[in-house]
């Protein structure tokens, strides 16, 4: 036996060959080499500016000129940069995204809300994640509130429509940076919402003061805290006035809805005026009067509520209640960022101001009819 301390065997040279022929080597297996990701500060070097204007650009900020931003934009795309969400998440301690949950899009309010928080989000270099319930259920809602768990979001923009949130078994998770638009929930939450029912008051006022003896009122879903709040103040107005408060029709928001109530309103002799809760069903009672022969707005005046974009363009031009949603919009964003970088929130409701808008579909009321 060999004594430990001896010399190591020396491997024959057939041996050495084996293990070293190039066919053997390729059967050893090896990893490729990993492409370096792309960084801020490689973007920086190829447009020739600073990692700061760099980040500025990628985060969406505004304040960077024109032509320095393109500069960058073109230098991300040459070198196929995209931003590293995680790493910002680790250095920042926050994702720069909100998330929105929300119902529908079927609705004008739904749909402008949205785009003006978008446009509030990327102005302060945020980014929205879009989170569909997609039924108006106790149970939609909570798997809406269950995916917000699972999702990089720094805080959440709830757009309501039913009362669901108003539950007391249906709760956000904890902690979660919160502003809720269009609800009754303002002793739990931040709401922000448009004074619905000052736009609903302003429309019964400006009726009767063209001399109308009562408003009647095509109201929305009783699911809607906003068509809720436009109808209560309708009634709250004509009472006031120590007007007759006439019966109220109910619609769900689109102009088929609004066109069926206009054939019954055609039928009622003292009908001189009507108060749609939105402007599409405002145009249905439009077609539904003009088939039934009656003038708007010599024989009845009619109003809407929303100020859609194509509203002016309807025969007559429509008179009805212009909301800011992109007022709306920005304030949600300036609540949920406020709590971001406090670490707090206090519930409460801001109202966001509406005003009437006067246009052709309004006048005095025809002694004949």
């Amino acid at each position: 036996m060999r004594s430990p301390l001896s010399a190591p065997r020396t491997m024959p040279a057939r041996e050495v060959a084996a293990v070293t022929t190039p066919e053997a080597a390729s059967r050893v297996p090896t990893e490729p080499p990993r492409q370096r990701r792309v960084s801020m500060a490689d973007v920086a070097r190829h447009a020739g500016v600073s990692a700061q204007t760099v980040s500025r650009v990628s985060n969406g900020y505004e304040g960077v000129v024109p032509e320095t931003r393109e500069l960058v934009l073109r230098a991300m795309r040459e070198l196929g940069y995209r931003p590293n969400g995680a790493a910002r998440a680790l250095k920042y301690g926050e994702f720069r995204t909100i998330g929105v949950l929300l119902f529908t899009l079927s609705t004008t309010g739904n749909m402008r809300t949205l785009d003006a928080i978008a446009t509030s989000a990327a102005r302060e270099g945020y980014a929205i994640t879009v989170i569909p319930i997609a039924a108006p259920t106790e149970a939609g809602v909570h798997g809406g509130f269950s995916r917000l768990e699972e999702l990089a979001v720094d805080g959440v923009i709830i757009i309501m429509e039913v009362h669901l949130l108003d539950s007391a078994v249906v709760s956000l998770p904890p902690g979660l940076h919160t502003v809720v638009v269009d609800s009754d929930a303002g002793d739990r939450y931040a709401v922000v919402d448009t004074d619905q029912a000052d736009g609903a008051r302003q429309v019964v006022e400006h009726l009767l003061a063209l001399g109308h003896r009562t408003v009647w009122h095509v109201a929305g879903p009783e699911s809607s805290f906003a068509g809720e709040r436009r109808t209560a103040a309708w009634r709250q107005s004509l009472r006031a006035a120590g007007r007759p408060v006439p019966p109220m029709l109910r619609g769900d928001w689109s102009a088929e809805s609004g066109y069926a109530a206009g054939l019954r309103l055609a039928e009622e002799p003292g009908c001189t005026a009507v108060f749609a809760a939105n402007d599409q069903m405002a145009l249905g009672l439009l077609r539904a009067f003009h088939e039934r022969g009656l003038v708007v707005p010599r024989d009845i005046s009619v109003v809407g509520f929303d100020d859609t974009a194509d509203c002016a363009s309807f025969i007559p031009p429509l008179t009805t209640v212009h909301q800011d949603f992109a007022e709306v919009g920005r304030r949600c964003v300036d609540g949920v960022l406020q709590q971001i970088r406090t670490g707090s929130g206090e519930p409460g409701t801001t109202l966001v101001p509406t005003r009437l808008v006067v246009r052709g579909s309004t006048a005095p009321p025809h002694r004949n009819r």
